[in-house]
């Protein structure tokens, strides 16, 4: 599967797509869903299973002048309001660093190449209508279904909280072809 598979499979998702221009009309600046919306779709995908509902649309943008969280409280209002049901997540990554207790962020990608899996520091856009992804350490864990701790997660508690997320959220019952590679 090629990084235009992985567009593809957004792209013929209508549900996916109406997230995407939701998320579009937001106006957030640098703005990317990433995460197992992407994700659980390749590896659904791949499984040849029907996609699973999103357990959250995390909506990664980097906006250093609002960085009060109540500006996310904001977007997830106005974004509840266009696709209600939809479990919105939307944060402001010119401040995660402080949660994260890493170095300041310089971008949204920053922010989401520091994200647990490989698998999981992948995101896309939409620019004109059209569906942009960013596969920030590479596109091979995540059609091989391996989930490997990110380069931010590569130490024993990084690979103790990726084992972590796969058990709670119950990838390898989902993902039988799933490999853990900690």
């Amino acid at each position: 599967m090629s990084a235009q598979d992985v567009v593809g499979v957004i792209e013929s998702d209508p549900g996916a797509m109406r997230v995407l221009r939701a998320a579009a009309g937001l106006g957030l600046p640098d703005w990317w869903i990433g995460a197992g919306f992407v994700r659980n779709r390749v590896w659904d995908a791949i499984s040849g299973l029907p996609a699973s509902p999103d357990r959250d649309v995390d909506v990664a943008y980097f906006d250093p002048a609002r960085a009060d969280p109540r500006e996310d409280a904001r977007a997830e209002a106005r974004a509840m309001a266009v696709m209600p049901g939809v479990p919105w997540e939307i944060r402001n990554q010119a401040r995660m660093h402080l949660r994260n207790d890493d170095e300041p962020y310089t971008s949204t990608l920053d922010a989401v190449s520091r994200w647990p899996e490989t698998a999981t520091c992948i995101a896309v856009t939409l620019r004109d209508d059209s569906v942009h992804l960013v596969s920030c350490h590479g596109m091979d864990d995540l059609v091989g279904m391996v989930v490997r701790p990110s380069p931010a997660f590569d130490n024993a508690a990084g690979r103790a909280t990726v084992r972590r997320r796969v058990e709670t959220k119950g990838w390898l019952d989902r993902w039988a072809a799933l490999r853990l590679e900690t």
